[in-house]
């Protein structure tokens, strides 16, 4: 910041005190391309047709401050200045400079309250209005919306006010306004693999993945190691369902290769694709723990249950249900292993302790009522079948299970109504449960008239 003369002259200091206060809170490599606060007074007061004059009493008083501020002896500063605008409380710099003092001392709410008297005296000064933006940026984003916006636009041609309106958005939860500052950014500086990342980010977040992806691309072409837009990439990838997934995912582990979540996303990913050796390839690069997390347990029982090692699914299953026995989940998964197995009595225990824990999900419902059904429990099966009923309404495949019940105990009455309701709602899409259960309308049919 430079110094003054020792004129009769009001010195005003230049708009570098801006950039002084940015570096403190933003980064040190940003300049501000804006008239000064000391440009835009003198333009004032020629404007009026007349250039102020103090007394010399009051110019040394900013001399001392500046002076303080020079030191980065901030507290000293704060004197000076609070003298001179207790002389001259109308001069919008001032504010500005006490402002600055308080922010560089980490006192929020009193530089605040400067940069909001410096506004209300000058509402053109864009640097204050950046200022206190940032200041509001961790604390208060919503709040530093409106001063970051004011900065937009009094500065429309800066790309840094509109990437700090971003991230204040953002942190609000605006995600529509932050991709639209974002995207002003990128139309300013294309260049900017920060605000590209960020903007892909928004994308994500508002539920276009596809977008995303081409954002957190052209930000790789500007920095192809970035961690946020390798990590972006990925997910948005990942979210497509797409098999490059895994890939981006490796790629982002090569420079972030302690992220365990990301890891476990790479699995997933190759988990979709049904590449279950590559997928267990990956698992085993994560950390080793004892006892394993749940989580990898979970991957590791789907990856097993993809190369059909049912006993070893089982068997990591139980491990994890060790770790979480409240899981419902867990239970009912171990339940349906069971179910495939042939081994009912375990899967009607698994079951009913996944309804015990969520006794209103209809896939177990489903599960136990298939369970009672293979084991040769019509009745139980039958009464399984009405209480989903009562959730949801029945379609084909679940009225011919239910004929069948009503037919191995025989009530050919029921078995009836219930193979002719299948009959309606297939519309021949299942060729050999139709034969089936035409045939066996005829039998039952006959059985009718004989009892006739």
């Amino acid at each position: 910041m430079g110094r003054g003369s020792k004129s009769q002259e009001l010195t005003i200091a230049s708009g570098a005190i801006a950039v002084g206060l940015l570096s403190l809170v933003v980064r040190a490599d940003f300049a501000l391309r804006a008239e000064s606060p000391r440009e835009r007074w003198q333009q004032a007061q020629t404007a009026q047709g007349k250039t102020q004059k103090l007394k010399n009493p009051l110019n040394d008083l900013l001399e001392e401050a500046q002076a303080a501020m020079d030191k980065n002896d901030y507290e000293a500063a704060i004197p000076p200045l609070q003298k001179f605008l207790a002389e001259q409380p109308d001069v919008a710099y001032a504010h500005f400079q006490l402002a600055y003092a308080y922010t560089a001392l980490k006192r929020p709410t009193e530089a605040r309250a400067e940069y909001e008297r410096c506004i209300a005296l000058d509402p053109k000064m864009a640097e204050a209005q950046l200022n206190l933006g940032i200041l509001l940026l961790n604390a208060d984003p919503k709040a530093a919306i409106g001063p970051l916006s004011k900065a937009v636009e009094l500065q429309p041609s800066q790309s840094r006010p509109r990437y700090l309106l971003g991230i204040a958005q953002e942190r609000s939860g605006d995600l529509a306004g932050a991709a639209q500052s974002f995207e002003g950014v990128t139309h300013l500086d294309p260049k900017d693999a920060e605000a590209m990342t960020h903007l892909g980010e928004a994308m994500l977040r508002l539920g276009k993945p596809a977008e995303a992806e081409g954002k957190f691309r052209q930000a790789l072409e500007i920095e192809p190691k970035s961690p946020a837009a390798l990590q972006g990439l990925a997910q948005s990838l990942e979210l497509q369902r797409k098999p490059e997934a895994a890939e981006a995912y490796r790629n982002y582990l090569a420079v972030q290769p302690s992220d365990a979540a990301a890891e476990q996303h790479a699995v997933h990913s190759l988990l979709e694709q049904k590449n279950y050796d590559a997928a267990l390839a990956e698992l085993d690069k994560l950390p080793k723990a004892n006892p394993p997390s749940l989580e990898t347990l979970k991957l590791r029982t789907d990856i097993l249950v993809g190369q059909k090692k049912t006993d070893e699914a089982i068997a990591v299953l139980q491990q994890a249900i060790q770790l979480a026995p409240n899981d419902a989940q867990l239970h009912g998964g171990l339940g349906r292993l069971y179910m495939d197995k042939r081994d009912y009595a375990s899967a009607e225990k698994e079951l009913r302790a996944a309804l015990n824990l969520d006794r209103n999900n209809l896939t177990y419902w489903k599960d136990l009522s298939s369970t009672y059904y293979l084991a040769g429990n019509y009745p139980a099966a039958l009464t399984a079948m009405d209480l989903i009923d009562k959730q949801e309404v029945p379609g084909a495949g679940a009225w011919f299970i239910r004929a069948l019940c009503y037919d191995k105990l025989n009530q050919v009455q029921s078995a009836l109504e219930a193979y002719r309701k299948f009959l309606e709602l297939d519309q021949n899409r299942n060729p050999d449960q139709v034969w089936q259960a035409t045939e066996r309308i005829h039998v039952l049919e006959k059985t009718v008239q004989k009892k006739k």
